[in-house]
């Protein structure tokens, strides 16, 4: 990867199929969120598919999925070994994190030392709603012991989520599992962990705010909405406050890069800000080398 020339980092984008064309949410789940989000884009691309389409744009892309197979009653998620895998192929412009399932904490751990190991993954991707469990109940612990071993940066989907949206009961998805104030507690816990709050973290946006400046080892991503609807708060702190600790994403396939970036150049970012925010922010969460472009 070749940091200089690069444009971009986008440190939010789904892997939602694999070469068979299996994908980690079930039918009912990828229609109604279509219908949410009317993405206009394959709604479920492989790592072939993405790795293509941000190597036509110039930007690289952190990669993967959500292991979720417990909430979602047994159904498996894409392997993040194949996507770490098949991202290597790609290293030009993908960058994998892996997912685990928390509900199985012995598994989880070990699977964990094995992607960061074997693999080479920079960090896990958690979905506490979509995943079903309260991030900050000790009995998770471990898991961000194994995370923190390791080096990992940890990137947690924060706020409301499309992800049954639409549905009766939503699915049964807790919006309450993902309020970023429960993060404040494995933050605080686990201080040499890099955690990355992701979405505008709606309806507690405030919260978010308050912990990347409290807290040195908080980041957010912009991911999954439209900047044109981040509310003035956020805007204002990634312009001072947060410029070293705001990171963009796009959620792409539900939104498109294309799009999160048009709309990005409309909020009056100042001049040194946006390549932070772009790109050179991310550099320095993932670790990686300008050396090497590793």
């Amino acid at each position: 990867m070749d940091l200089d020339t690069i444009t971009a980092i986008d440190m939010h984008t789904h892997v939602e199929a694999d070469g068979a064309h299996h994908c980690s949410l079930d039918q009912e789940l990828l229609d109604a969120s279509a219908k949410y989000f009317k993405p206009g884009v394959n709604r479920t691309p492989t790592v072939d598919d993405l790795a293509a389409y941000y190597r036509e744009r110039n930007i690289a892309a952190v990669v993967f999925t959500v292991d979720a197979r417990t909430a979602l009653g047994g159904h498996p998620p894409v392997s993040s070994e194949e996507i770490a895998a098949k991202a290597a192929e790609h290293a030009d412009v993908l960058i994998p994190f892996g997912s685990v399932d928390p509900h199985d904490v012995d598994t989880a751990v070990a699977r964990i030392t094995t992607l960061a190991r074997d693999y080479g993954v920079r960090g896990m991707k958690f979905h506490p709603s979509l995943q079903g469990f309260l991030p900050n109940d000790p009995v998770y612990y471990p898991i961000y012991e194994a995370c923190a071993e390791h080096g990992l940066v940890t990137l947690f989907h924060t706020g409301q989520t499309g992800i049954g949206a639409g549905l009766p009961g939503g699915r049964g998805i807790k919006l309450r599992y993902s309020d970023p104030m429960l993060l404040d507690d494995v933050a605080a816990d686990f201080p040499t962990l890099t955690m990355i709050l992701a979405h505008p973290s709606v309806p507690w946006v405030d919260s978010s705010i308050s912990m990347a400046t409290h807290k040195a080892n908080v980041y957010i991503d912009l991911s999954g909405w439209s900047p044109k609807y981040f509310p003035p708060q956020l805007v204002r702190n990634v312009n001072s406050l947060l410029k070293h600790k705001a990171l963009f994403g796009s959620d792409y396939p539900v939104l498109t890069p294309d799009r999160w970036v048009a709309d990005f150049a409309e909020l009056g970012i100042k001049d040194d800000v946006m390549p932070l925010v772009m790109k050179e922010n991310a550099i320095r969460v993932l670790g990686l080398d300008r050396s090497t472009g590793q």
